[in-house]
C-alpha cells in the first residue's frame, strides 16, 4: 500500500492509499490545503486538528454550495427546454376581416347628421314658442 506526504495549512502528513489513487489523493489534499491556507492567513498557527477540521468544514460548506448550484443548474436547463418548446409551436394564424367602408358613406352621414340637427333645432323652437 503506497504511503504519500501531504502537506496541510504548512504541515506534512503522511498517508495511505490503495495503488494508483496517489493523484486522487495529492487533488483532494490540494483542495483541503486551499481552505487551510485561508485560515492560516487569517488566523496564524492553531492546533492542528482544529485546522484540519474548520478546513474541512469549510470544503464541505463549497461542496454543499456547489449541489445546490447543480439543482438550481438542472432546474434552468428544464426552463430553457421549455421555452424552447414554446418557441417552436407554430402559432395559430387568425384570419381578421376588415369590412370596407363603402365610398360616399361618409358624405352620406354628415348630411344626415346635419338633418338630425335642424331637426332638434326646428323641435326646440316649437318647444319654445
Amino acid at each position: 500500500m503506497p504511503h504519500v506526504q501531504v502537506s496541510i495549512g504548512g504541515r506534512f502528513f503522511d498517508v495511505a492509499c490503495q495503488a494508483g489513487e496517489e493523484s486522487y489523493l495529492h487533488s483532494a489534499a490540494a483542495l483541503l490545503d486551499e481552505e487551510a491556507q485561508v485560515l492560516v492567513q487569517q488566523i496564524g498557527r492553531m492546533p492542528e486538528s482544529r485546522m484540519l477540521l474548520m478546513a474541512g468544514l469549510m470544503l464541505a460548506d463549497k461542496v454543499a454550495g456547489a449541489g445546490d448550484a447543480a439543482a438550481l443548474q438542472a432546474r434552468v436547463a428544464e426552463l430553457e427546454a421549455e421555452n424552447a418548446a414554446l418557441k417552436a409551436r407554430a402559432p395559430e394564424t387568425v384570419t381578421v376581416e376588415v369590412p370596407v367602408i363603402p365610398e360616399g358613406l361618409t358624405e352620406a352621414l354628415v348630411a344626415l347628421a346635419g338633418r338630425a340637427e335642424a331637426l332638434a333645432d326646428e323641435v326646440e323652437e316649437k318647444a319654445t314658442a
